[in-house]
């Protein structure tokens, strides 16, 4: 192991050596005036403003000039930056707007955005935006951008836009208090991005390769401060929240309970840099339904965090690991099975301490909940980076939980170790780390280690991951699904120690072509072995797909698989087939086509046909959407398994959805969102109202009711929630 982690760093050590810049550079001029936010230019200072001008083209081609023209202008004052925009528009057609709500989808929609990087570090940054129709869009920038915007983060900034003949205009002030950034420092990381869905056309300030994320900061410009950015105040955000809940739970009796809920978030600006979080009783009773998913598997499934207190900055915890080797998941705290466990309160500090050092810092408590058997818990995490060379960075994590309660031994601790690359060209991405966790029982080798690197340039792709993961490591508030297996039988999860190999190339040829972008022809392998070295599974995927000029994707797979079975499978508790333990051998092929999403009417529709274990098995989606601009889109998604199995028997499992949103203005919204699932013997409707009635400040109330599939009631909530944001 020794001599690969010397191998990686001389390798990451060599591709961090070559700066990238961009050459562009903006000046921003401080002013003494008031500008109101109107979406016009007609204060003076505006005139005085230094213009950027000359967008690049980045889809969908990325070496020539845009064809759709924007002009932007920047100033700043002691409380607020200042952003004009101005987006040519010569095609007369609709706008594509996908909705009045924000955090809007920016790939799918006409709009325009800012992209900062206040510590110019390439690492870490900001991203606000609107479309058209003014709905507001911001996220966090995390790991240089490279897997696009996090919208979960949401913050207090203002906004206007109108609209000209020719034209759209819009007009931002983003609050110094709603951002990190260091003070003194005059030279930050800026871009600029624009989308037109009428063209297909996304353009950027700066010249972005259309491999890349278009808000990768490793090809920012430089936006250079006439006078230093103003220092901070310590600001003071409190945010507290009013709610009542009624529910009744059918399957114990037809009792409606009442529960009424009052608590706080507390922000604290410490520094221009650090941010502190406070939470006290929180409540997520807002936060939308998770969609459900088919598990044809013995693992568990991944469901995304939504919670807003444990967002920001949250980079510094989920990046630790890899994606399916995860040691700390914040879905683990105050959520058992999916039933929420009260959180009594939990305090944050996340941010910069300097140029180099990053730190974050969460420590949480549960209450005991007697129904779940969960006694109260205490967790934290505590994680430390470094930023080395260019663009790379190290960092050092512990994550803790401790039993609040007499016994000494009811706690499980895990100590990370990793290493991100990103090159300064942003060819090269990779990551190694090393992990122990200690528990009462823990033995020496309770570890887990992983290298992963990728090569990225336009026409090519090419990747290698490897991972170890020992039976004991004991990761309680992570997430590592392939370390345990569930037994239908016994109803227990067996754990398991681990390798795997899961390298993959693909290749892409842009044609000269008015229908066709590009083709990409791919191999994919993904290998497991015990500890022994004696495979466990393998899954090899060589596939070809099409990027048309009019955003429509077309995608066919053949999947070679080999299984050691370890446990015994059960899809559903209605199917009477059990896939027993034992070898299988088994190959199916899928194809998948997606429309064009510019059209108000879209659809996507996937098929897999071939075996699966000892069956047939005929699988298809369709997913069907509709956009009534600016205000509606439904969408209709259906998924539908058929199984032949060896026995003769045949059985189906079926996934149905229809979802509304519904935006009545930019400050009230209606969500309908119902679910039928046949594995899961659950029928489920949730409705949300929202109504932001001032900026940051909501009325929430949700409806949600679960059946089993005779439309037999189980559980129902209703819940209305009043937040308001108080900024001292």
């Amino acid at each position: 192991m020794t001599k690969y982690c010397i191998l990686f760093f001389c390798l990451f050590y060599s591709v961090n050596t070559n700066a990238q810049t961009t050459g562009r550079s903006i000046h921003i001029k401080k002013i003494h005036e008031e500008i109101k936010i109107d979406g016009i230019d007609d204060e003076a200072a505006w005139k005085t403003a230094e213009i950027a001008t000359q967008f690049r083209e980045v889809t969908p081609y990325d070496t020539s000039e845009a064809k759709t023209k924007t002009e932007v202008r920047l100033l700043f004052d002691e409380n607020n930056i200042y952003v004009f925009a101005v987006c040519y528009d010569d095609i007369k057609k609709d706008y594509v707007i996908q909705s009045l709500k924000r955090d809007y989808s920016y790939p799918a929609s006409d709009a325009f955005a800012i992209v900062f990087d206040p510590f110019n570090d390439k690492t870490n940054g900001f991203n606000f935006g609107v479309n058209p129709m003014g709905a507001q869009r911001e996220g966090l920038v995390a790991n240089g951008g490279n897997f696009g915007v996090s919208t979960d983060w949401d913050n207090l900034w203002y906004s206007d836009v109108k609209h000209y003949e020719d034209r759209w205009t819009c007009e931002f002030a983003i609050p110094f208090k709603s951002i990190r950034f260091k003070e003194g420092l005059t030279n930050w990381g800026v871009n600029f991005v624009r989308n037109d869905m009428k063209r297909f056309e996304s353009t950027s300030w700066t010249a972005i390769p259309r491999t890349y994320n278009i808000s990768v900061l490793n090809f920012c410009g430089n936006l250079i401060w006439d006078d230093a950015p103003p220092k901070t105040k310590h600001s003071i955000s409190v945010i507290p929240y009013l709610s009542t809940n009624l529910n009744s739970d059918y399957k114990k009796s037809d009792k409606i309970n009442f529960r009424p809920g009052i608590g706080t978030d507390i922000k604290y600006a410490v520094s221009s840099s650090l941010n502190l979080d406070i939470t006290i009783n929180p409540d997520f009773s807002q936060v939308e339904v998770d969609r459900q998913q088919v598990n044809l598997t013995s693992y568990s499934l991944f469901y995304p965090e939504r919670r807003q207190f444990f967002i920001e900055n949250s980079d510094l915890f989920s990046s630790i690991g890899f994606s399916q080797i995860r040691p700390f998941f914040s879905r683990q705290i105050g959520l058992r099975n999916g039933s929420p466990i009260p959180i009594l309160g939990g305090a944050r500090l996340s941010g910069k301490l300097n140029e180099k050092w990053r730190i974050g810092a969460m420590n949480v408590v549960t209450a005991e909940d007697a129904a779940l058997k969960m006694k109260s818990q205490n967790y934290s995490v505590v994680a430390l980076q470094r930023q080395i060379f260019k663009t790379s960075s190290v960092q050092f994590t512990m994550v803790n939980r401790d039993a609040l309660q007499p016994d000494a031994n009811a706690y499980n601790r895990v100590v990370c170790f990793d290493y991100f690359l990103l090159s300064p060209n942003n060819r090269w991405r990779g990551k190694a780390f090393y992990h122990q966790s200690f528990s009462p029982d823990s033995k020496r080798g309770a570890s887990a280690n992983a290298t992963f690197l990728q090569y990225s340039i336009p026409t090519w792709d090419i990747n290698w991951n490897h991972e170890y993961v020992s039976k004991d490591y004991n990761a309680e508030v992570g997430f590592v699904p392939h370390q345990s297996q569930f037994d239908a039988v016994s109803k227990t999860f067996i754990k398991q120690t681990y390798y795997r190999l899961e390298p993959s190339i693909t290749h892409r040829v842009y044609p000269k072509s008015q229908r066709i972008n590009y083709h990409a022809y791919t191999l994919y392998w993904n290998y497991y072995t015990d500890m022994n070295f004696k495979t466990q599974s393998s899954y090899l995927n060589p596939s070809y797909s099409i990027l048309f000029q009019n955003s429509a994707i077309f995608v066919a797979n053949v999947n070679i698989n080999f299984v050691n079975q370890l446990t015994s499978l059960k899809l559903s508790k209605n199917l009477i087939d059990i896939i027993m333990p034992g070898r299988y051998q088994y190959n199916n092929a899928d194809i998948t086509y997606t429309s064009n999403k510019r059209r108000k009417f879209n659809y996507s529709v996937y098929n897999n046909f071939g075996n699966y274990y000892n069956s047939l098995r005929n699988s298809t989606t369709l997913d069907i959407n509709y956009r009534y601009q600016p205000w509606g889109i439904f969408n209709l998604n259906y998924a539908v398994n058929y199984f032949s199995w060896e026995s003769g028997n045949r059985s189906a499992l079926h996934l149905m959805g229809a979802k509304a949103e519904l935006s009545f203005t930019k400050a009230l919204y209606f969500t309908a969102f119902f679910q039928y699932n046949t594995q899961a013997e659950n029928v489920n409707l949730n409705l949300r109202l929202q109504w932001r009635f001032k900026p940051m400040s909501d009325l929430f109330i949700v409806y949600t009711d679960n059946y089993d599939p005779y439309l037999g009631i189980k559980n129902r909530a209703l819940v209305a929630k009043l937040i308001w944001w108080l900024l001292l």
